[in-house]
């Protein structure tokens, strides 16, 4: 299967090169039917409003670390009102934050990116296991290390299709389709944050700096391990 699937995924990467993201998700609806699961940060809902013009009955990942920001979670219950038919998936780690501050301590503060692995990356894998695909919005000019990002891969260290639909858009498209649909956005966006993550590693980004500077500040970590 996973050969498959890989090879899919390779004449994929080619032939939707230059799809719009309305294409790569009727392409990824029309390919794996119930088989694939659209991942969202709670930011905003433009991905979600995106995949539910193609398919309406999608399941949607949610990484419940327990470390979230309030508006987060309720950015999360609000979608589920909004798109009525979309299921949510709450992927949770098997400690709870009390039982893994209990025997780790603050590995936010002390190791974050075995908080991340921990909380983020082993919750992910084990319910992208019941998945051939998955959708994520990654884009191109988030960071440096996904400015190569193509719209349909191989996702080797999960072992599934991965559709980036959103891949090229500019800030200025992606912002244009928010306020031209009325998308749903997490409030911390209007106070100052535009890359949100879990409460403890996020903060505001100096003026000047990129979008991602306020995660992790004043460490090296720039990613948290789910896409590279």
């Amino acid at each position: 299967m996973s050969t498959t699937m890989q090879d899919l995924a390779r004449r994929a990467e080619a032939e939707l090169a230059g799809a719009s993201a309305a294409e790569a998700l009727a392409w990824t609806a029309a390919t794996f039917g119930e088989r694939f699961i659209v991942a969202s940060n709670m930011q905003d809902a433009v991905l979600i409003d995106l995949a539910y013009r193609a398919k309406r009955d999608i399941d949607v990942l949610f990484l419940e670390t327990g470390y979230h920001f309030p508006e987060t979670i309720g950015t999360r219950d609000a979608v589920a009102v909004v798109y009525p038919e979309v299921r949510i998936v709450n992927a949770a780690a098997t400690r709870s934050v009390a039982d893994q501050e209990a025997e780790f301590g603050l590995l936010n503060k002390t190791d974050p990116a075995q908080c991340c692995f921990l909380r983020k990356v082993v919750p992910l894998r084990e319910t992208l296991s019941n998945y051939d695909a998955w959708v994520t919005g990654v884009r191109r000019v988030d960071a440096p290390t996904r400015a190569d990002t193509p719209i349909v891969q191989w996702d080797e260290r999960n072992g599934l299709v991965k559709v980036n639909p959103i891949a090229p858009w500019t800030d200025e498209e992606f912002n244009h389709y928010i306020g031209e649909h009325g998308i749903l956005e997490n409030p911390l966006v209007q106070l100052g944050y535009p890359s949100i993550g879990c409460a403890p590693c996020t903060a505001k980004p100096l003026p000047g700096q990129d979008a991602r500077s306020g995660r992790w500040a004043g460490q090296s970590k720039t990613e948290c391990g789910l896409h590279g």
